[in-house]
C-alpha cells in the first residue's frame, strides 16, 4: 500500500482535522503539534504518525477550539491523536506477531506478572529447602542465597537485553514510518533540543496554563507527576547500574546498608514510582472521557500499576529485606519487574521513545525553517 493512502479511519479522521485545523491556526502557540502542522498542506500516514506523537494529550486545543462539540465540524484533537498514537505502537512492534499484545495489554500483563511471581516462588523453593522461603536471611549475599546472583544476571540480562533489541526495532519502523529526513538523528543540535523537551515536558502545559480534567480547570501537577515517574525510574535503574559495579568491582554483595550509595538511589527512585504513578493514576480518573481514547486505558493503567509495584515492593523489601518474610518479598518484587521488563516494548513505554523521536524531527525542522532550507 502506498505511504500517502491513510490505512485506518483514526487516520483519516486526523487529516481531516488537521486540514480544519490548518485553515484556522488559532492554536499554534500551543504546543508543538500545530507548528508541525502548519509546515504541511497534505498528511501522509506518517506525518498524522509523527504529529500525534508529538501531542502530550493535555486537552488545552480542544478546550480552545470553537469547531469543537457539539460543533458539526467535530474536531477533537487530543482523542483522534491518541487513537492514531495507538495504532502506530502496534504497527510499529517488533516482532509484528507481538503486536496483539497492545490491544489486550492489561490482561497481558497481570498474566505474565502472576506467572513471573509465581515462577519466582516456585523456583526459589525448588532450589532450597522450602523452609527457605520463610526464614530470615541477613548479611552479604543475602538474597543470592535463595536464587543465586549468576541466575539473577542471566535471567534478568536476557530479558532486558530482548526488550532493548524490541525497543529499538519499534524505534528504527517509526522512525521509518514518519519519513525523517536523513541524518537527522546525527545532529547534535536537534537532538539536544530533543531531549531537553522531553526531559522538562516542555509541551505539557497547553501553552502555559497546564493540563485539563473534567472539571475544565488547568493544572500543572500532571507534569510534576510524570517527573516523578520518569526520573524515579532512572534512578532505579541507575541504582542497578551502581550496584553491578559495586558486585563486580568492588566485590561488594547485596544487599548494602541503608546509607550506601545504591541503596540511596535506588531509595529515592522507589518513591518516585510510588508516587508519580499514583498521582498519574488519579489525573487519569479525573481526566475527562470526551479527551482520551478508550481502547488504550487498561493499557495505560496496567503501565502504571506496574511501575507502581515496581517502586512499592522495592521499598518494601529494603525495610523488611532482614525478616522472614524477604524470601517472599524477593519473590513479589523479582517477578514484577521481569514483568515490567518484558511488556516495556508491548505497552505505553514506547510512546515516549517515539515522542523523543518526534521531538528530534521537529527540532530539525524547527531550525530548517529558520535557516530558510527546506524540512525534507
Amino acid at each position: 500500500m502506498p505511504a500517502t493512502e491513510l490505512k485506518t479511519p483514526s487516520l483519516a479522521e486526523a487529516a481531516r482535522l488537521m486540514t480544519v485545523c490548518n485553515a484556522c491556526r488559532y492554536c499554534e502557540g500551543l504546543c508543538a503539534v500545530f507548528p508541525a502542522m502548519e509546515m504541511r498542506r497534505t498528511f501522509t500516514g506518517g506525518d498524522l504518525n509523527y504529529l500525534a506523537s508529538l501531542c502530550h494529550a493535555c486537552g488545552a486545543c480542544y478546550l480552545d477550539c470553537q469547531f469543537s462539540p457539539p460543533h458539526e465540524f467535530n474536531v477533537n484533537v487530543p482523542r483522534v491523536l491518541a487513537q492514531v498514537r495507538g495504532e502506530s505502537y502496534a504497527a510499529c512492534a517488533w516482532p509484528r506477531v507481538l503486536s496483539g499484545l497492545f490491544a489486550h495489554n492489561g490482561l497481558a500483563t497481570a498474566v505474565i506478572a502472576a506467572l513471573s511471581v509465581a515462577a519466582f516462588i516456585v523456583g526459589f523453593v525448588a532450589w532450597h529447602d522450602p523452609s527457605a522461603l520463610l526464614a530470615a536471611h541477613v548479611g552479604p549475599g543475602a538474597f543470592y542465597r535463595l536464587m543465586p546472583h549468576n541466575a539473577m544476571v542471566a535471567v534478568f540480562g536476557a530479558v532486558f537485553l530482548y526488550g532493548v533489541v524490541a525497543s529499538l526495532m519499534g524505534m528504527r519502523a517509526f522512525w521509518r514510518d514518519i519519513g525523517a529526513p536523513a541524518g537527522t538523528l546525527t545532529e547534535p543540535a536537534s537532538l539536544w533540543q530533543a531531549v531537553k523537551d522531553a526531559a522538562t515536558l516542555r509541551y505539557l502545559d497547553g501553552g502555559g496554563a497546564g493540563c485539563y480534567s473534567a472539571d475544565d480547570k488547568p493544572t500543572d501537577q500532571p507534569r510534576r507527576y510524570h517527573h516523578f515517574t520518569f526520573y524515579g525510574f532512572v534512578l532505579c535503574f541507575a541504582s542497578t547500574c551502581v550496584a553491578t559495579v559495586y558486585h563486580y568491582v568492588l566485590g561488594r554483595a547485596a544487599p548494602y546498608p541503608w546509607y550506601d550509595l545504591p541503596v540511596v538511589i535506588g531509595t529515592l527512585g522507589g518513591i518516585g514510582l510510588v508516587v508519580g504513578p499514583l498521582g498519574l493514576l488519579a489525573a487519569k480518573v479525573r481526566r475527562d472521557p470526551v479527551l482520551a481514547d478508550p481502547s488504550s486505558f487498561s493499557m495505560d493503567v496496567a503501565f502504571l500499576v506496574m511501575l507502581f509495584l515496581t517502586g512499592l515492593t522495592g521499598l518494601a523489601l529494603l525495610v523488611l529485606r532482614e525478616t522472614a518474610g524477604m524470601g517472599l518479598l524477593l519473590a513479589l518484587h523479582l517477578g514484577v519487574v521481569l514483568a515490567l521488563f518484558l511488556t516495556l516494548p508491548y505497552g505505553k513505554f514506547v510512546h515516549g521513545l517515539y515522542r523523543l523521536l518526534a521531538l528530534v524531527r521537529y527540532a530539525r525542522e524547527k531550525r530548517a525553517l529558520a535557516g530558510g532550507t527546506a524540512s525534507d
